[in-house]
């Protein structure tokens, strides 16, 4: 009995650590991951830049209703046009039904208009998990010194439906801030959408 609730403790702590979360007013966590065209990045590249990670899938209700608005892209033109490195990450398993390619990734960067930096292909699952990232979409903002400033929903409207653009947008305040020099007022929220697809 000992022997199992030492197997069961053991198996617990992993998945903690598997899937750690990173915290606000700490240095984000580092990572190295390919995007689907091949090219590497190294969060330790973009230091001296503001950088936001995004939580992606398109298939998730709540995510699509932001790109099908157009307020994501729009979000992301403007957020690159003031020189912000945004870095959208897709954590689906490649077993899963609604993993995407590199190819099928790259007619979906297409097809939507994305504007942001780069689309990660984290199949793997390790950027996603190192931050954190339970939902699509899920938010983090990180400074030009590499700390996290913000992460959370990119709004206060959790809706699958209706146009985002009414709603206050806590990445473009987070991002007017650091920016502006002026203190972060919202740090935390709770992020919504569905579940990211860690499994397959």
């Amino acid at each position: 009995m000992k022997k199992l609730i030492g197997l069961l403790l053991a198996l617990s702590l992993c998945n903690v650590l598997a899937f750690a979360a990173a915290e606000i007013g700490k240095p984000a966590p580092e990572f190295t991951a390919k995007d689907i065209n091949g090219k590497t990045h190294n969060l330790s590249d973009y230091k001296g830049k503001i950088v936001v990670l995004e939580a992606y899938n398109l298939d998730c209700p709540f995510c699509r209703n932001h790109f099908k608005t157009g307020a994501m892209q729009e979000l992301q033109a403007e957020m690159t046009g003031k020189r912000v490195v945004w870095l959208l990450v897709n954590s689906v398993n490649a077993k899963n039904p609604g993993y995407r390619s590199p190819e099928k990734a790259k007619q979906e960067w297409d097809a939507q208009k994305i504007k942001a930096t780069a689309w990660i292909d984290d199949s793997s699952g390790e950027v996603g998990k190192k931050y954190g990232m339970r939902t699509t979409p899920h938010m983090f903002v990180i400074d030009k010194a590499g700390m996290l400033v913000y992460q959370g929903a990119i709004d206060d409207r959790p809706s699958p439906q209706g146009d985002p653009r009414t709603a206050s947008n806590y990445v473009r305040e987070t991002v007017q801030k650091l920016i502006a020099g002026e203190k972060i007022t919202v740090s935390q929220t709770k992020s919504y959408g569905c579940a990211v697809k860690y499994g397959s």
